[in-house]
């Protein structure tokens, strides 16, 4: 009896051992990696990446800093996994809210296994030096995209700008392309999937974002914030979402629009709840394309004082 245990326990011990080596050896065929995006703002890094990843992830208005938090995107194949970064624009803070967004970029740039830094035709090459010199150093592979070249007509423009980036980035390919119209991103694709490094996975292959759908609902009032309102008041408002209730056919959502003064709450308001109102129509239209489904939203306005230098409300946020 004792034999038979043994060669029963040594058959167990060979299959795992067996399968272990099967693991190891398809994983070693298998490239991921972190490609990080970065550059100044409004230069079209949130719109890359939603063609890069094929879905919209990343909110897109025309208004400086839309971008806010660290925000990926995975793109899976059978043996690659891309997971691509969105980072707000770089800029020089002037409150805590700030600081906690170029904290962002910085861990962006210290932990990508391939920069992708973003300019456009129209921004100053040069701007934000520091960030410039600090990318040159790093020991990894960066590529440096020219975006918007829609909006040039002549060859000999395009090769202006390309050998203007040359100077500011001697040893880096540079790439013009278009992320409206999708010009060369093809190969963006091609350039990262041969420059990713071997590994395994590391999120579920099937997983497109490590972001909850709270996350994106609440992403998706700021932006209609964004495109609807004026002045001061994107940069003064900050979503939360209070509730969050699923169901098979309806999802109902609370969310908190929170400002800073009581004349920002009247803006948000409107006279008569008008633009409050054509606030929630936008944003749950796009909710339930999003999410699939029907979606019961109701809005509310607070108001936090310099919410934006609160280190607990900021980490409620997820800024910290």
């Amino acid at each position: 009896m004792s034999r038979l245990w043994a060669a029963f326990l040594m058959a167990i011990a060979q299959t795992i051992l067996f399968y272990t080596f099967v693991f190891f050896f398809r994983q070693m065929d298998h490239k991921a990696g972190f490609v990080n995006i970065v550059g100044n703002a409004n230069v079209g890094k949130s719109t890359l990446m939603n063609l890069m990843v094929g879905e919209k992830l990343s909110i897109v208005s025309n208004k400086a800093q839309t971008t806010r938090q660290r925000i990926h995107g995975i793109v899976n194949g059978d043996d690659y996994q891309i997971v691509f970064s969105d980072t707000p624009g770089i800029l020089k803070p002037a409150y805590k809210l700030q600081e906690s967004m170029m904290r962002f970029v910085r861990t962006a740039i210290e932990d990508a296994d391939l920069l992708l830094y973003v300019t456009d035709v129209m921004e100053d090459k040069a701007k934000n030096e520091t960030y410039i010199q600090q990318i040159n150093q790093l020991p990894i592979t960066k590529l440096v995209l020219i975006n918007k070249i829609d909006l040039l007509q002549d060859e000999n423009e395009i090769h202006k700008h390309v050998q203007s980036m040359q100077q500011l980035f001697p040893e880096t390919n540079i790439l013009p392309i278009s992320a409206l119209t999708g010009y060369n991103t093809d190969q963006i694709a091609e350039t990262i999937k041969k420059l990713l490094p071997e590994s395994p996975p590391y999120f579920d292959k099937e997983a497109l974002t490590d972001k909850p759908e709270r996350f994106f609902v609440s992403e998706i009032v700021r932006e209609k914030i964004l495109n609807l309102y004026k002045q001061e008041i994107p940069y003064a408002v900050e979503v939360g979402i209070d509730s969050f209730k699923e169901g098979d056919d309806i999802d109902r959502i609370r969310a908190i629009i929170y400002v800073m003064r009581e004349s920002q709450k009247g803006i948000i308001i409107g006279n008569k709840g008008t633009s409050i109102k054509q606030l929630g129509i936008e944003a749950r239209k796009e909710m339930e394309a999003f999410l699939g489904k029907k979606v019961y939203l109701e809005l509310f306005v607070k108001i936090k004082k310099d919410w934006r230098n609160n280190d607990q409300l900021l980490k409620s946020f997820g800024y910290q």
